[in-house]
């Protein structure tokens, strides 16, 4: 059995989902602007493997992710400038040019970190008729209220307000202080409640926006969470199976997604709720707005493979807060370049000895183990754990080892399958030849630039009892 976190219940629960062997994913998109960080990243890879696991168990998966290329704010109170006009006046483009590099820029890191593409993409900006439509029913049922620079909601009217909150933020008179230090700091002139948000952001007198409509109550842009309300029940219908996102996403974002549903519809979009925890650097969270931030770019800049950061994501449960460092990175690629070199071999041998017709007993002990461990809320750590234990194992067979291995890669997604046989260019074996030499004469140093040298080249140095073994570094 699958079980999952629901932050909607706030515990792990057996997953069930509402169609048989068919399960409907809406997972929460970036907002394109600037280059992804690796926080999002992390983020992106968590739901990736949601997905594989889904999969592994033999479900059908529906994935919707959203493009908001409109109406994300630079402040959570609804105040400030639109993210992608703010960035078009700083890069001297148009609002839709900046959208559209930068949705290509995230699509490339997702190609790189062999993160599977939704079965559909859905811009904000495709679905203004829809969201206007969606205010509409809101205003009908008495919801929303209008003040200078918008349409907003009245949460006062809807008594299951904040079902995502913990329970210290519903209690009592700290709600509200709660609130407000964790959510919404800067306050908006004529907001009836803080938590309070908008539906409908009007144009400020003066200014002409690149991107904004006509709309019955003025000409502007839909509100951040209006916009996945409409981009999540556009393809899925209500309720659908799960809604994931970052943890940053639980006291706002959601919570005003559930919100507007449950008023406009009388529905919980979803009936499971997965968050993924930050990426930590030593000073806090990574984020664009504090401006401590790293990309994939950047990574591939210092010579990292960009699998190494996936297989650093593995190594923590993605409901855990997961430290980046150069250092930590860099003991990621190692393991994942030992990986390599140990697929090869077992490839190697795989060929060499008779494949057995039928499955052993530990071969399928070990399918077990892995597949409770993964449904098990995703419990990467200890499925990556199991993998090293299988590769240490001599009492599998290399033919059923690899087999296992291959199927385990179904759900990390390290390419496991495209390793090939090392072939060694005559660079690399004159330059084994000098380090050699340099051991031979105890000249350790020089024999370690040597290995450092060839590792930037895209080669393992590992020294073993039989001798020397090279391995390319795919």
């Amino acid at each position: 059995m699958l079980k999952l976190y629901n932050t909607l219940t706030r515990k792990k629960e057996v997953f069930k989902p509402i169609k048989d062997k068919i399960v409907k994913i809406y997972t929460c998109g970036p907002t394109v602007y600037s280059y992804t960080h690796l926080g999002n990243l992390r983020t992106f890879i968590f739901e990736d493997i949601l997905k594989r696991v889904l999969k592994y168990n033999g479900y059908k998966v529906i994935h919707i992710m959203n493009i908001t290329d409109v109406g994300h704010l630079t402040s959570q109170a609804d105040t400030g400038e639109d993210k992608i006009e703010l960035a078009a006046k700083k890069e001297k483009k148009t609002a839709w040019e900046i959208a559209d590099f930068y949705t290509k820029a995230f699509k490339k890191d997702l190609k790189l970190l062999n993160i599977e593409s939704p079965a559909k993409w859905i811009k904000a900006t495709e679905t203004i008729k829809d969201q206007i439509n969606l205010i509409k029913i809101l205003e009908k049922k008495g919801f929303t209220y209008k003040i200078k620079d918008g349409v907003y909601f009245d949460t006062s009217k809807l008594k299951t307000y904040g079902r995502l909150w913990p329970a210290k933020m519903k209690a009592g008179k700290k709600s509200k202080k709660n609130f407000e230090k964790y959510a919404r700091i800067e306050p908006v002139s004529g907001k009836k409640n803080p938590t309070d948000f908008a539906l409908w952001k009007f144009t400020p007198l003066g200014i002409k926006r690149q991107m904004e409509w006509d709309s019955p109550w003025g000409r502007g842009f839909p509100g951040w969470h209006t916009e996945c309300v409409v981009m999540s029940i556009k393809h899925l219908v209500l309720p659908f199976d799960i809604h994931c996102g970052g943890i940053d996403h639980i006291l706002i974002h959601h919570t005003n997604e559930i919100a507007q549903a449950e008023a406009a519809f009388g529905k919980v979009p979803a009936n499971y709720w997965l968050h993924g925890e930050f990426l930590t650097l030593k000073k806090g969270k990574m984020s664009k707005s504090e401006g401590n931030f790293i990309t994939l770019a950047n990574l591939i800049e210092k010579g990292f493979n960009p699998l190494s950061f996936r297989y650093l994501c593995l190594t923590a449960h993605y409901s855990s807060k997961l430290i980046f460092s150069w250092e930590n990175l860099k003991s990621a690629q190692n393991s994942l370049k030992n990986l390599y070199g140990k697929i090869e071999e077992i490839k190697k041998e795989a060929r060499k000895k008779l494949k057995l017709k039928n499955k052993s007993k530990i071969y399928r002990k070990y399918n077990e183990k892995f597949l409770e461990r993964i449904n098990d809320d995703l419990n990467m750590p200890r499925a990556l754990s199991l993998m090293w234990d299988l590769i240490r194992d001599k009492k599998v067979f290399p033919a059923e080892k690899y087999s296992l291995l291959l199927n385990f890669n179904k759900v990390f997604g390290l390419s496991l399958e495209k390793i090939k046989k090392t072939k060694i260019p005559k660079q690399i074996k004159e330059l084994i030849k000098k380090r050699e030499l340099y051991r031979q004469q105890k000249k350790w140093r020089e024999a370690d630039n040597i290995r450092k040298e060839i590792e930037k080249l895209g080669y393992l140095v590992e020294d073993t009892k039989e001798g020397t073994k090279i391995k390319k570094f795919n």
